[in-house]
C-alpha cells in the first residue's frame, strides 16, 4: 500500500469543533503525555510501528482475580485468536458477548478490552470474548472481517466447553471494533448461519467515502487524516470507490432489514457523528430496534481517554444500560 497523500475525499466544513468540546474532556486530553490528535493524525506507512509500540506501551488497567481470562487460537494459519474472559463465582451456560477492539483498523489489540470484561462480566454474569484480528494495511479486506467472522463460529463451535449459551451470543465492538461489528452482523445475516440477537456499536467506523460535514471536522482524537489513513490501508485504492462491499463500509449498506437490536452511542463532535446517526435513522426505518446517543460536547473515543468526566459516565450507564436490558431478554 502506497503512502496516503493530502488529497481526500473528505467533505471539510468551517465549524470550529474545538469550541464546542466539554471542558472535562479538554482537561483530560490536556494532560495526557502526547498529543493524541496529532500523534494519530501523522499517521503513515513509516510512523505505524512506532505509534503501534507507544500504544503497547500504555499503562496496563489493575485487574481483578474475579474474572479468569484465557486464550485460544482460532486459526493457526493466520494467528488469529480469541481472548475469553469468564466470571469465576459463576456457574453454567452464560450469556456472551464477542467483542471487537477499536485503533482505526491498523491499531490495538483484544488486551484493550481486559478491564472491560473485568468490570462486565462480574456485572451481569456474562462469558466476554475479545478477537484479536489481523490489521491493516498488512491484511486488508476481507481479511480482519474474516477473523472476526472465524473467531464467533469459534465461539458457538466451543459453546458447551466454554461454559456460553449458544443462544445468546451477541457482538459488539468500538469505532473501528464497531464497524467490523456492523459488518459482521451483516455478513452473519446473509450467510445465515450465526444468530445474532444484538450489536452494541460505540462510535462505530462504518463509511470509507468521507463525505459528510462531520467527517471534515478536526476532532481532537481522530481527525480526517487519520481517519483516511486507517480506511487507505484497509482498502487500498478501492477507497472512497463504488466498488467497496458493504461488509467492509456498512454505511454503504443500501438493505438493512433483519439486523439485530442495536445500540449507537456516539459523540455529538465525533467525525463519525453524521455517518453513525444515519445509520441508527436507516434501521429504524429498515425495522430494526435501535437505539441511538449522541452526547455533547464529546470527541471521539471520550468514553475511555475521559472516563472520569461526567459526559462519559452517562455514556457508560447508558450504555450498560442498554445491555442489561438485552441479557434480560
Amino acid at each position: 500500500m502506497g503512502r496516503v497523500g493530502s488529497a481526500n475525499m473528505c467533505a471539510m466544513s468551517d465549524l470550529d469543533v474545538s469550541r464546542l468540546i466539554d471542558p472535562e474532556v479538554i482537561a483530560v486530553l490536556a494532560e495526557m503525555p502526547v498529543d493524541i490528535g496529532a500523534l494519530l493524525g501523522g499517521l503513515t506507512d513509516d510512523a505505524l510501528p512506532g505509534v503501534r509500540e507507544l500504544f503497547a506501551q500504555m499503562p496496563v488497567p489493575e485487574l481483578s482475580e474475579a474474572v479468569e481470562r484465557t486464550d485460544h487460537v482460532v486459526d493457526e494459519s493466520t494467528g488469529v485468536s480469541v481472548r475469553v474472559h469468564r466470571p469465576t463465582e459463576v456457574d453454567g451456560d452464560l450469556p456472551c458477548l464477542y467483542w471487537m477492539h477499536g485503533g482505526g483498523l491498523v491499531l490495538g489489540s483484544n488486551a484493550g478490552d481486559d478491564a472491560r470484561f473485568d468490570r462486565w462480566c462480574q456485572l451481569f454474569g456474562i462469558v466476554g470474548v475479545s478477537v484479536e484480528y489481523r490489521l491493516a494495511p498488512e491484511t486488508p479486506y476481507p481479511g480482519p472481517l474474516d477473523d472476526c467472522y472465524a473467531g464467533l463460529a469459534w465461539v458457538h463451535e466451543h459453546a458447551a466447553e466454554l461454559g456460553v449459551d449458544r443462544g445468546s451470543i451477541g457482538i459488539g465492538g468500538a469505532s473501528a471494533g464497531g464497524g467490523l461489528a456492523a459488518g459482521l452482523a451483516l455478513l452473519a445475516r446473509d450467510r445465515g448461519a450465526l444468530r445474532i440477537p444484538y450489536q452494541l456499536l460505540i462510535y462505530p467506523m462504518i463509511d470509507d467515502r468521507q463525505i459528510t460535514p462531520s467527517s471534515g471536522w478536526n476532532d481532537p482524537v481522530w481527525p480526517p487524516s487519520a481517519n483516511t489513513y486507517g480506511w487507505t490501508a484497509y482498502l487500498g485504492a478501492a477507497k472512497g470507490s463504488p466498488d467497496v462491499p458493504p461488509y467492509a463500509a456498512p454505511a454503504r449498506s443500501t438493505d438493512l432489514r433483519g439486523l439485530p437490536p442495536t445500540l449507537i452511542s456516539v459523540g455529538a463532535i465525533d467525525g463519525f457523528s453524521d455517518e453513525d446517526i444515519d445509520y441508527a435513522v436507516r434501521l429504524r426505518h429498515a425495522g430494526v430496534p435501535v437505539e441511538l446517543h449522541v452526547y455533547p460536547g464529546a470527541p471521539h473515543g471520550f468514553d475511555s481517554l475521559a472516563a472520569t468526566s461526567l459526559v462519559a459516565q452517562r455514556a457508560n450507564a447508558d450504555m450498560e444500560r442498554w445491555l442489561g436490558s438485552q441479557l434480560a431478554r
